[in-house]
């Protein structure tokens, strides 16, 4: 046998034994006759001790790291232990090695301190998954995957696959496109998820069902995105919103206490998409702190409909806020002692490209009682004070505004609240706080071509109490300056997100279940009856066969994982992702077909 033991196995009750270690060479340590060497695999890593008579054998046999090396030895208690490591109080005095295999010296050094780059440690990513920090990324997706299929499995649930190859249904992000050599001109598209799948598999009778699933989609890439991206996929049937609710908080809270040992106690807050919006800026809020935004004003065409507050600024000639479209404060706890240069700086970080603001304003709530502001020139003390009050500051607060255009300005108001949690410390990796967002619109209008899309996708069912709008009302807007006013415009999706430390980690919705309403759901989104059958006719088919009411959830699964081990970035926490173009490097891959393999598809190529 390759060995009797792991690297990261043997402890002081194995003293005196005879083992049998095999793994790659970590580190190589010279000290006159003897020589120390830290020998690695999956598990741990163990001191081994070469002797006098073992170090001339080194010395011809010139043993170099990354070397894969079989030992025969004893385990001996260590003199000088090692409280870092599982097998810090033992080491191998050796008797006999093997050289399995020679490595030519590693393009960066393979500890949790490397020296390579992304593209470097992408390139040769087999060897990257050997350093200690990648290993454990992927021990804890594997623990959160194994927690889930335990937690589901006690509930119930089937796990049941679906095909990869499927039909072209774009009506979100960009299908992967695969030709069919025995089908020529026609093409597979890779699933963006198995929606029509899982809702199938409802009407089969299969009531509790889920996947670990491998999802594709063709779209710009950033830090949270890959082409290709696991979700945890679950439909269940006969069941209301409320029991999917219930059901999946139960799943997050089982992961973190297997995998985190947290029990997480607390009730999962709920929030309209409008309260999110309205209270923070987006519909993905961290609520790990407060710092809600005031909305001070905003035009009239938006969907929140609380009231504004424009007195608060109004009559003071400042121009930047008489012709702004919408301004939002926020209360900053703590913080009205900022010098000058804090202040500018903020400024300036605003302005950058990405948050796309021209200036900030700021109000101090001195801790005598007094104010002080960047626009003392236009508002009195008690006015200022007036805003303080609606923002609910208090003394020793820092009152940031900002003033634009609509969507712009919310967006930044969002980032700047999350930048100052995060400068103030109030974003804790070790803190989780999870959220519920509800009530979205079902419909978003879409200006350049006059018609409804759907918010989620056109499987979601509208609210109960809405439905009769929904099928009551024609979708055509005649007025495209008038969208809102349309009955579709207040129309509430029976749909749900679980946001984790303000990302999305999972969303879902009760789905359409009747022919008549999904039909009325593919008009409202401009599909003519030929087009519906296309694309669709085997889902509107099968609900002519006893469907039963249901409902389900995807959680990101790469997501999860790393929100849980405390990373910006999915890419940590997959084994062999692509980077930010797409590519995947190691592979050199997407490549060039050869000729061929076109003729065979009956393909050309025409680049323009």
């Amino acid at each position: 046998m390759y060995r009797s033991h792991t690297c990261g196995e043997l402890r002081i009750e194995n003293v005196q034994e005879s083992v049998i270690l095999a793994g790659w060479v970590q580190t190589i340590r010279k000290f006159g006759s003897i020589t120390f060497i830290d020998l690695r695999d999956r598990y741990g890593v163990t001191q081994l001790l070469f002797g006098e008579e073992l170090n001339k054998q080194l010395d011809e046999n010139s043993l170099g790291r990354e070397y894969v090396l079989q030992i025969k030895g004893i385990v001996t208690e260590r003199s000088n232990k090692n409280k870092n490591i599982a097998t810090g109080d033992i080491e191998i005095t050796v008797n006999e090695f093997t050289i399995l295999n020679k490595s030519a010296i590693p393009p960066f050094t393979i500890s949790d301190e490397t020296d390579g780059g992304d593209d470097v440690r992408m390139k040769y990513r087999y060897l990257d998954l050997r350093r200690n920090a990648v290993k454990k990324n992927l021990e804890l997706r594997y623990a959160v995957s194994r927690s889930t299929r335990n937690y589901l499995h006690e509930n119930n649930f089937m796990d049941i696959e679906t095909p990869f190859l499927i039909k072209s249904t774009p009506e979100g992000a960009r299908d992967f496109v695969v030709p069919s050599r025995m089908n020529p001109g026609q093409f597979y598209a890779l699933p963006q998820s198995p929606q029509t799948f899982k809702q199938l598999l409802m009407v089969s009778g299969y009531d509790r069902y889920y996947q670990i699933v491998k999802c594709f989609r063709d779209e710009d890439l950033r830090a949270d995105r890959q082409p290709e991206f696991t979700q945890i996929d679950c439909e269940m049937s006969f069941v209301e919103q409320e029991d999917i609710l219930n059901m999946f908080e139960g799943l997050v809270k089982r992961i973190f206490k297997d995998v985190k040992n947290i029990d997480y106690t607390d009730t999962v807050e709920r929030m309209t998409w409008e309260d999110a919006m309205w209270n923070f800026g987006n519909d993905k809020p961290d609520i790990r702190f407060g710092m809600q935004l005031l909305n001070i004003k905003k035009p009239s065409s938006v969907y929140i409909t609380k009231n504004d507050q424009p007195e608060l600024v109004s009559g003071a000639d400042f121009k930047v806020f008489d012709e702004a479209e919408t301004i939002i404060g926020i209360a900053v706890p703590g913080c009205c002692e900022y010098s000058r240069k804090q202040t500018d700086e903020i400024t300036e970080w605003v302005k950058r490209p990405q948050i796309g603001m021209k200036g900030l304003v700021f109000i101090k709530c001195n801790l005598d009682g007094t104010f002080k502001s960047s626009v003392d020139k236009f508002y009195s003390e008690e006015k200022l004070k007036a805003i303080a009050t609606a923002a609910n500051a208090k003394a020793g607060d820092l009152i940031l505004i900002l003033a634009g255009a609509e969507e712009r300005t919310r967006k930044a108001s969002s980032e700047l609240r999350l930048e100052m949690g995060k400068r103030l410390g109030y974003r804790k990796e070790d803190e989780f706080k999870l959220l519920w967002v509800m009530d979205f619109p079902l419909f978003e209008y879409a200006e350049e071509e006059n018609r409804w899309v759907a918010r989620h996708h056109p499987f979601t069912s509208p609210k109960p109490s809405d439905i009769d709008t929904m099928i009551n009302n024609s979708p055509v807007i005649t007025d495209a300056s008038k969208y809102l006013e349309h009955p579709y415009a207040n129309i509430k999706a029976n749909a749900y997100d679980m946001v984790l430390n303000g990302n999305e980690i999972g969303g879902g919705s009760i789905r359409i279940f009747q022919r008549p309403l999904q039909e009325k759901m593919f008009e409202a989104l401009g599909m003519d009856e030929a087009e519906q059958q296309h694309k669709f006719g085997f889902l509107l088919g099968a609900f002519e066969y006893g469907a039963p009411p249901h409902g389900g959830l995807a959680f990101g699964f790469d997501r999860l994982c790393a929100i849980i081990g405390g990373s910006e970035s999915i890419r940590d926490f997959i084994a062999f992702p692509k980077n930010n173009s797409g590519r995947d490097v190691m592979l050199d891959a997407p490549s060039t077909i050869d000729a061929k393999q076109f003729d065979e598809l009956q393909i050309k190529l025409d680049l323009k």
